[in-house]
């Protein structure tokens, strides 16, 4: 009687770890990203939004390490969205009510409310589109309204000011961003962006020109070294120059627009007069 040999298992059968590494970072930028709130809670209000900050660097990595790796799947992109939703919708709007906001009880915590929805309704339409009709080319390098971490930016730009109110001595200024009514307004004002269908730079496909090369990387060093030296001021700056840029983007959308509008007009023109002819 013959024996059949078993086929040996692979003792290293599995996923790769190149393919786990980009939803390790998601996990370890969500872990991060929640904990601002426990910090939050414990009156650490530096060190809460620093955490949202370091969260916000991880969400623009590992979705780049992703596409590099060519490790990307819908698994992937639907955790993504997720640790966005919990660590750009509700962390921040947590953090504000207990900096400010908690002053006013249940009327504070309508703010919170209106930007954590806003948020997740945003999230969710980003994910709707992943299925929807491809767009223009040119679209492509805009997002459909202020992006989850840029929004979490925006919503702590009060917070922000009031750290680096209280290192400068400035209590006028402290009591000035704190008072409830203020960091009510960033995040409702907030909210709307995030819903709205204004076109926003995504800076993935931006390009450079030359001339302004060398600028940029100088304003880069410069921005590096406010960071470093004095963090708040630096996300406060952040606040400041992301809303500037805002209608920059809007007329960027337009003339690209046009122009788009203008090619495909003059494609079809081109046919018909050769029919003419």
């Amino acid at each position: 009687m013959i024996k059949r040999r078993l086929p040996r298992k692979n003792r290293f059968s599995g996923l790769s770890f190149n393919r786990m590494l980009p939803n390790l970072m998601t996990l370890l930028g969500l872990c991060i990203g929640l904990s601002s709130i426990r910090l939050a809670m414990d009156g650490k209000f530096g060190n809460a939004v620093i955490a949202i900050a370091v969260s916000g660097v991880i969400d623009g990595l590992d979705g780049r390490l992703a596409r590099l790796l060519k490790a990307t799947s819908r698994f992937g992109a639907e955790f993504d969205s997720l640790a966005d939703f919990l660590c750009f919708g509700i962390a921040p709007g947590l953090v504000m009510y207990l900096w400010s906001l908690q002053a006013w009880g249940a009327m504070g915590f309508l703010p919170p409310l209106m930007y954590t929805s806003a948020m997740a309704l945003r999230l969710a339409r980003f994910n709707a589109a992943l299925d929807s009709t491809p767009k223009a080319a040119f679209a492509y390098n805009f997002f459909t309204g202020v992006p989850a971490p840029a929004g979490a930016g925006l919503a702590l730009f009060p917070l922000f000011l009031g750290l680096e109110a209280d290192q400068m001595h400035l209590g006028w200024l402290l009591a000035a961003v704190s008072y409830p009514i203020f960091p009510g307004i960033v995040l409702v004002s907030t909210a709307l962006l995030c819903v709205s269908t204004l076109p926003v730079w995504s800076f993935k496909n931006f390009k450079i020109p030359t001339a302004n090369v060398l600028p940029l990387l100088l304003g880069v060093v410069v921005f590096a070294a406010i960071l470093f030296a004095d963090p708040y001021a630096a996300g406060a700056l952040f606040g400041l120059a992301y809303i500037i840029m805002l209608p920059f983007s809007l007329r960027s959308y337009r003339s690209l627009a046009a122009q788009a509008q203008t090619r495909r007009a003059e494609a079809e023109a081109i046919p018909d007069a050769g029919d003419t002819a």
